[in-house]
């Protein structure tokens, strides 16, 4: 048993040798991250007082766009979000110092994603053919774009709004709302990150239909439960008016629709290199 897990035939790897060819991979990786988590940690007053924070001010410029708005096609103050800026308290004694951490961490996590994703596919690089290695050499590129194109949009967009919610929403006028520091920025960060995943969509769509798991016919035909699953997601997390509604359902419905075109390209594809492999056998 042992003689076979430490042979290896010329074209294939042991369990050994694909964890000795991964070391390097996730030794570069692990530095760059650290280093990344070490400059986010150094840059606190930047990334916390004025990113962070800032969705929850009346200067962010998305609440002052929304306002101007307002004011202009409807004459009144009825799109004006987080028009007060919120008091943060911290209630544990080292509340602070640990939120720092892990917003060092999680900045440090998204901003080396580009670099890890680009150490993944080298490492699974000269296990593809030529043919799927030109296939994906686009790999980091598209995913980073779509994980940052959310990110972006969760940020500028879903966090203003939700913070504008759940911030003004009362069970009971008795009850006065103190916001934890470390409620408010989880609630900043998770809504972000959580965007960034979810514009992943088309990329997954996209690897679904490459295996046949999914055709371009079966998202054409539920797009009506698509339009109404996003339409209540949505409604959950932005304020009770049409407008920010719609704000937030035309971007995700326009993943939904990239996705089918996607599935549909990828099924012409497969469909002419059957037609080519069945003229070549015949």
């Amino acid at each position: 048993m042992t003689d076979k897990l430490e042979k290896s035939s010329d074209n294939e790897m042991t369990f050994f040798e694909h964890v000795a060819a991964l070391r390097p991979h996730l030794l570069r990786g692990g530095l760059a991250l650290f280093v990344i988590m070490i400059a986010a940690f150094l840059c606190k007053r930047f990334i916390i007082d004025v990113l962070l924070m800032g969705p929850q001010s009346p200067d962010f410029p998305t609440n002052r766009i929304l306002c101007q708005i307002s004011h202009r096609l409807l004459g009144d103050a009825t799109l004006c979000i987080n028009s007060i800026k919120l008091n943060m308290i911290n209630t544990a004694l080292g509340g602070q110092f640990n939120l720092h951490m892990q917003v060092s961490m999680v900045t440090g996590v998204v901003l080396a994603v580009p670099y890890l994703l680009w150490e993944l596919w080298r490492f699974v690089a000269p296990a593809l053919t030529d043919y799927e290695r030109y296939k994906s050499r686009m790999f980091v590129f598209y995913v980073s774009l779509c994980f940052f194109s959310g990110l972006l949009f969760g940020y500028f967009l879903i966090v203003p709004l939700s913070i504008n919610f759940l911030a003004g929403y009362q069970a009971s006028p008795e009850i006065a709302n103190m916001i934890d520091v470390k409620s408010y920025l989880s609630t900043v960060l998770t809504v972000s990150v959580a965007c960034a995943i979810v514009f992943q969509l088309p990329l997954l769509i996209y690897f679904l239909a490459r295996m046949g798991i999914v055709t371009a016919a079966f998202l054409r035909k539920n797009r009506r439960y698509a339009i109404v699953l996003l339409a209540i997601v949505s409604a959950v997390i932005t304020p009770p008016d049409v407008f920010s509604l719609f704000l937030v359902v035309v971007p995700l419905y326009s993943l939904y629709e990239v996705s089918i075109l996607l599935a549909a390209r990828v099924e012409r594809a497969k469909a002419r290199e059957e037609a080519e492999a069945g003229s070549e056998v015949e």
